[in-house]
């Protein structure tokens, strides 16, 4: 199953990658949210940091374990998951519009590695236009709140 979203900025493209990637920022966001954070590998951003995050979805402690997978400065930070049963793939990509304006693209992408995670994702199919809806609802306020204070 695949998420995307594009969201246009009044900012440079390299404040934006900035913002973007402040991962101390957007793991204390992550922490007032309720969601557990925990970084396991280096502390500078770059290929091979991790994080170990847990979260309460549907009355239910939920595991996740993200690793950077690329850092390429001003345009592409990409990472993969592992879940209960399923693989995960996060990009986001910024792309310079003018000097003033960027857009930034998330994807995701969700696999199964089982056949429960299987069934669990043809169901959720069903009502994928929801979903659409309100991961680029989600996505798009995280975004705001990251860039609000960015000049």
């Amino acid at each position: 199953m695949k998420f995307s979203l594009r969201h246009d900025s009044d900012l440079p493209a390299e404040v934006l990658f900035r913002a973007v990637s402040d991962f101390d920022r957007i793991e204390r966001m992550l922490a007032r949210r309720g969601i557990e954070v925990r970084r396991n590998q280096l502390a500078a951003p770059a290929a091979g940091a991790g994080w170990d995050v847990g979260f309460d979805l549907r009355g239910k402690r939920r595991e996740l374990q993200l690793d950077l997978a690329q850092f390429d400065q001003p345009e592409r930070i990409a990472m993969t998951g592992l879940g209960e049963g399923l693989d995960i793939a996060l990009a986001m990509t910024v792309i310079a519009l003018t000097r003033a304006k960027s857009r930034a693209i998330f994807e995701v992408e969700i696999r199964p590695r089982h056949m429960r995670a299987r069934l669990m994702l043809q169901t959720a199919k069903l009502g994928k236009s929801q979903l659409d809806r309100k991961f680029a609802d989600r996505a798009g306020r995280f975004l705001g709140d990251l860039t609000s204070q960015t000049a």
